[in-house]
């Protein structure tokens, strides 16, 4: 015990006494920890943030019918079962129906509105969002067509095919056939007729803005019929690879549904996921090897300046061993320390990386601390092998001699 003190003691003396040379050394190890620790807690956390960044760029997946006519949202809670709730950002089913307003025919989406502002949060909407029956949001063309503005109200027609019967050719019609076909014809015209009140004017600069959007409900209300679902968007937090697993997954459970990527999406964020990380990757690396030369320019000096005692100790006795030992000491010393110092400050580093690019902040991986902190104390002694080998080869007659 009082060996292992004695050692303790006498490299920390002999980095006090080159505390000037020490601390450059330090400060090399502590800033190469701090980029490790940085950038690989970025390098794990980039998936999560990008992902996040690439939901404002709309869905990235589509559930279709496997099968004509449609599909129920019981279908699409059967998919969802393939997905994990957590990574579930939003969904949105969707049917197109074409109804009226004003006599003039126009494309009425209806949707869960909450779950499509999940799915497009890159929409942008002059107002608020329906949140009650009876609200609708329109899309800028058909604003800018009927000259519609927010808190105003509009009706919407919807004529279904009608099996009344016709009267034969060249046939007589009595009066009372004719007054009950009008009686008719003027009840399903109020059975298909619903007020809205504009909430929102979309703005996409795309197809949707030729649309118009009521929930589900209402438009279901409108048809006087339960609403077969189109298609449905998805927002999935997973990468491309998971993503194809719980796709193929759906399509082969027997689900009633077809889901497919939306490639610019996920070709997109996989693309630009690999680039980022293999730049992370190649930073670490250079600062790394950055790191292990600037401590090994370091202690290289120190075994220059230490030519003479190193001599007098061998020629003293002392094995080439011990001073291998002393040395390699001093330098873990310095990689632990500096790895300790890097691990902390590498945390904040992220975070503030992580704050200004992604607006986000990370969680703290605490094995990453005994992770920064091995491989600081690794480098460091990796760097102090070259200069270690010239310190056992010092000639303790040339250097005694004074040459």
């Amino acid at each position: 015990m009082k060996k292992r003190k004695m050692f303790f003691r006498m490299i920390t003396a002999s980095l006090l006494r080159r505390r000037s040379r020490m601390i450059v050394a330090l400060l090399a190890i502590m800033i190469g920890a701090t980029i490790l620790s940085g950038l690989v807690t970025i390098y794990y956390d980039v998936p999560r943030q990008m992902g996040a960044q690439f939901r404002s760029y709309g869905a990235n997946m589509i559930f279709t019918s496997s099968k004509e006519g449609g599909f129920t949202r019981d279908d699409i809670d059967k998919g969802l079962e393939n997905i994990p709730e957590s990574e579930v950002v939003g969904v949105a089913p969707y049917h197109y129906e074409t109804v009226r307003l004003l006599d003039r025919p126009l494309i009425a989406a209806a949707t869960d509105m909450e779950g499509a502002r999940k799915t497009s949060p890159f929409w942008s909407v002059s107002g608020e969002w329906p949140k009650e029956n009876g609200e609708i949001m329109v899309g800028k063309n058909v604003a800018s067509t009927f000259n519609l503005k927010e808190g105003d109200m509009l009706t919407l027609t919807y004529a279904p095919e009608s099996d009344q019967a016709q009267p034969a050719s060249g046939g007589a019609v009595s009066a009372a056939a004719v007054s009950e076909s009008a009686a008719s014809a003027d009840e399903v015209s109020k059975e298909n007729r619903k007020d809205f009140k504009v909430t929102g004017i979309l703005d996409t600069g795309g197809s949707e803005e030729d649309y118009v959007y009521v929930s589900l409900d209402d438009l279901s209300e409108l048809l006087t019929k339960d609403l077969k679902i189109d298609i449905c968007e998805l927002s999935v937090s997973a990468t491309s690879g998971q993503l194809e697993q719980y796709a193929d997954k759906i399509s082969d459970n027997k689900t009633g549904l077809n889901a497919k990527l939306v490639k610019r999406v996920t070709e997109s964020e996989t693309t630009v996921l690999s680039k980022l990380q293999a730049l992370v990757l190649l930073v670490t690396i250079i600062v790394l090897a950055l790191t292990m030369i600037c401590v090994a320019t370091t202690m290289t000096a120190v075994v220059a300046e230490r030519r003479q005692e190193i001599g007098l100790r061998k020629a003293l006795g002392a094995s080439d061993g011990s001073i291998i030992k002393e040395f390699m000491g001093e330098g873990l010393m310095l990689g632990g320390i500096g790895g300790i110092l890097g691990a902390i400050l590498g945390f904040v580093f992220a975070q503030e990386v992580s704050i200004n690019v992604f607006n986000s902040s990370i969680s703290f991986r605490p094995l990453l601390l005994p992770i920064t902190i091995l491989a600081s104390i690794v480098v460091t002694g990796i760097a102090c092998l070259f200069p270690i080998k010239s310190a056992t080869k010092v000639d303790p007659a040339v250097v005694l001699k004074g040459e």
